[in-house]
């Protein structure tokens, strides 16, 4: 099989854009080989009125808002057509982002294994390309040809922050953060799908305790499963398949990034926050082809992607993550030692379940066992986010015997603290696993992962001084080694690394 192979609709059509004062919609019309054409409806909707179908601000806005799904796709037809109102700065990104896109896709989803994949379809012939969209794009805006992009100069709100939020620690620890040095308004995508059980618990204690809580709507997950059910290279029974990685899709956080936007631009936020640690922001190379290991929506290249189109279209917001210099164990211990109401709220499970009212993790999953491996090496109590005292010994248990998803160091250091403390037995799985990596609970920073000129400089110090509370010191690379530096030597007032950049590096 080759990448031609993968090339199984003639057309794929985002079109027939709607906009109502709360609510945006847009028909995917996908065309088969055989000339069969299928079709279903993209909604996003919210509570307040954020559109005006006559200023051109918005439909631009709503244009890009309902592309963003589309970009999972261009491997896989002849064709894509836009239809919409996009100015050159859009189409740049849209051409761009589709592109690594489908190179993140042929990596992570053909190149390496995918338990979804038909044969011979899990067999791809590797080739090496200048361009793996396969797709010719088009963008029509005919239906809008009576109105005209401008680029603004909008004034926003420094000290206030919109953040993408969820039931994950990233999302709540950025908020509690937030909520003590400025003004935090947590926005949660309500997902059709079973994924919003995840943030259900923190959206009704938001909803309690923070007046700026919003919860827009989106059915993207029905389209995204609409779209797999269309492709011959993918098994029927996908939805009966346990895995911890989606069939095909890896554009995904920008699909709920830009159901965040109206609302941000709305209340003149100037940050857009989403919550990554530092192991997020990974380059590999497979084959000749370099990719961002599926991670590239949670990379800082990607917030420093979307700053800059933030800035070229005049919207002066900056978008990033305070968590960044932080290990996945260091913000579990942040936000558990620092906001302990907050990390009840805890969900870190795709398999949640409703008991009384409230959702509960599943207890069986990859993600399980880490949350119970990290909060008990922190001496905390799992029950505290949902977990039962036989869930507890049964996740120790399969740590003893299963490793869990994280980098190499993170994983020692983890496993290291579990049988140092006596809580995972000595045998030969935990013992080769187990090694100190004590850089693992500090501040990190380097020029790749984490660089503090990656966060604006009025936030910087305040930011700092709460991490630093809770790690065991500060560290920055060099020479590929980690040397210990004092707080007072960071980056305080160093330009902001994304508008040092005059033109965008190519993906």
């Amino acid at each position: 099989m080759t990448q031609s192979d993968l090339v199984v609709f003639k057309e794929l059509k985002v079109h027939q854009l709607i906009i109502e004062p709360k609510r945006v919609r847009a028909t995917y019309s996908l065309t088969h080989a055989n000339g069969n054409v299928v079709a279903k409806e993209l909604i996003y909707s919210y509570d307040q009125p954020y559109f005006n179908k006559k200023e051109p601000a918005d439909v631009n806005l709503a244009s890009m808002m309902v592309s963003q799904v589309a970009l999972n796709y261009g491997m896989f037809c002849k064709r894509m057509v836009f239809e919409g109102l996009f100015d050159a700065t859009d189409q740049r990104f849209l051409l761009d982002m589709l592109e690594n896109t489908s190179r993140e896709i042929l990596v992570h989803k053909f190149l390496s294994k995918n338990q979804f994949l038909k044969p011979p379809f899990d067999a791809l012939e590797v080739e090496k390309k200048e361009r793996y969209t396969a797709a010719e794009v088009i963008f029509d805006g005919y239906p809008f040809s009576n109105l005209e992009v401008q680029k603004e100069n909008a004034t926003t709100l420094d000290n206030e922050y919109a953040i993408l939020s969820s039931g994950g620690k990233d999302s709540l620890l950025t908020y509690g953060i937030i909520n003590e040095i400025g003004v935090a308004h947590p926005v949660f995508i309500n997902e059709s799908g079973r994924h919003w059980f995840t943030a259900v618990n923190a959206h009704n204690h938001f909803k309690e305790i923070e007046p700026n809580t919003a919860k827009p709507w989106c059915n993207s997950d029905r389209i995204f499963n609409w779209m797999v059910r269309q492709m011959p290279f993918i098994k029927e029974n996908f939805q009966n398949i346990r895995a911890d990685i989606y069939p095909i899709r890896l554009w995904t956080v920008a699909v709920f990034l830009f159901g965040v936007l109206p609302i941000a631009r709305k209340r003149r936020l100037g940050n857009i926050l989403i919550g990554n640690e530092f192991d997020t922001t990974v380059k590999g190379n497979c084959n000749g082809i370099s990719h961002y290991h599926a991670l590239y929506d949670q990379s800082k290249y990607f917030d420093n992607a979307l700053t800059r189109y933030y800035h070229k279209k005049g919207w002066n917001m900056n978008q990033y993550s305070i968590l960044r210099s932080l290990s996945e164990l260091l913000i579990l211990k942040v936000l558990v030692k620092r906001y302990p109401e907050l990390q009840r709220q805890q969900v870190s499970c795709h398999a949640a379940h409703e008991e009384n009212r409230r959702m509960l993790p599943c207890g069986k999953c990859e993600k399980c066992r880490r949350i119970v491996g990290m909060l008990t090496a922190l001496d905390e109590d799992p029950k505290r986010c949902g977990y039962s005292d036989v869930q507890i010994a049964q996740a120790l248990k399969n740590l003893s015997e299963q490793s869990v998803k994280q980098i190499g160091s993170d994983v020692a250091h983890l496993y290291h603290l579990l049988v140092a403390k006596g809580k995972l037995p000595k045998n030969a799985h935990t013992q080769r696993l187990a090694k100190p990596h004590p850089q693992i609970m500090k501040l990190r920073f380097d020029n790749e992962r984490s660089k503090l000129e990656d966060i604006p400089k009025h936030i910087r110090k305040k930011l700092m001084e709460i991490s630093n509370q809770y790690s065991v010191g500060i560290s920055k690379q060099k020479d590929k080694k980690w040397h210990d530096i004092a707080f007072e030597d960071l980056a305080f007032e160093a330009a902001y690394y994304p508008l040092k950049q005059k033109n965008d590096k190519k993906i």
